[in-house]
């Protein structure tokens, strides 16, 4: 039995090392599908057009082109946002927020899933133990915040962890969560923009017409074209999910998590759950930045400390 638990545990740390070392391939990868897009879109069919074309055809791809750059901009700003930022680590010696003169840390004790937890006591006359209780992490030893939790590919834990995602190289968490939900809308307003740019070369080919270019040119313009319409349909269906997941204020682990809970304490409503993540700012709403003042004065966009409805207040966090 002990040695078939050690066999499973080397298999799961193979496997986190593999993702690990999937990074910059990852990145490359990512790269590599915007160089050949952007030398199918911009450098073989709609910069020709610009200069060679008529009136109207010289406008129309002088708008693609104008259109496809910001949405380049915007995708790869957002992703290596997403790339670059650390999604929020527990700070050494975290403890939950308590009035120390009413309240004191009773010893860990294990709960009925086996994990430790923290529970705090009222000290006084009426001493009875008092909800919230406070997760504990044995692989990081250390107190885990409200909506935390280990990953075990980057081997710690992280605020308001949603899933670690090999294309980004990184876990998506609190601090990077909206810049990740950006580079899914921006990914997919381009690669929609791609599809619909190269769909009448990509027509052309099952037609008798010949196509102007090389065999080389076409066959990037159609691999272009089959891998953006591929993205397109992919990061639609991942979108949605993470709408719906953002206007009920939760997170992949968490809609897993409370599939047997009938309410969930950090549902707000649509709009304060949409500025949980994306701030009160409008301004910011669709670049992957904060404004100061939206971190200064919300907590929750700094992963440690969220509202949620006083009614509920007893679920465990």
């Amino acid at each position: 039995m002990y040695r078939s638990g050690t066999v499973m545990a080397w298999n799961v740390f193979r496997f986190c090392a593999a993702l690990r070392g999937l990074g910059s391939i990852m990145i490359l990868l990512v790269l590599g599908v915007v160089g050949v897009t952007y030398y199918a879109v911009v450098i073989t069919i709609y910069c020709p057009t610009i200069y060679n074309g008529g009136l109207q055809e010289a406008a129309i791809a002088l708008s693609v082109v104008i259109l496809f750059h910001f949405l380049l901009i915007m995708l790869l700003w957002s992703y290596f946002s997403v790339v670059l930022t650390d999604p929020g680590t527990v700070p050494p010696n975290w403890r939950p927020s308590m009035d120390e003169e009413r309240a004191e840390v009773i010893p860990l004790k294990k709960s009925e899933y086996g994990s430790p937890i923290l529970t705090l006591q009222q000290s006084g006359p009426l001493s009875d133990s008092v909800n919230p209780r406070y997760r504990y992490c044995r692989k990081c030893n250390q107190l885990k915040p409200p909506r935390c939790h280990h990953c075990s590919v980057c081997g710690r834990c992280v605020l308001k962890m949603d899933h670690h995602c090999v294309w980004v190289v990184n876990c998506v968490g609190a601090l990077n969560y909206k810049f990740f939900l950006l580079f899914l809308l921006y990914t997919f307003l381009e690669t929609t923009l791609v599809t619909l740019s190269l769909l009448p070369q990509f027509i052309g080919f099952f037609n008798d017409g010949e196509l102007p270019g090389s065999p080389g040119t076409l066959a990037t313009t159609f691999l272009a074209f089959v891998l953006n319409m591929a993205f397109a349909v992919s990061v639609l269906g991942f979108l949605i999910m993470h709408i719906s997941l953002v206007s009920g204020n939760t997170t992949t682990i968490e809609a897993y998590e409370k599939k047997t809970t009938p309410k969930w304490r950090y549902d707000l409503g649509r709009r304060k759950n949409f500025e949980q993540v994306f701030g009160t700012d409008r301004a910011y709403w669709f670049i992957p930045k904060y404004s100061e003042e939206d971190l200064r004065r919300m907590p929750a966009l700094q992963g440690l400390d969220y509202p949620s409805k006083p009614d509920l207040d007893a679920q465990e966090l």
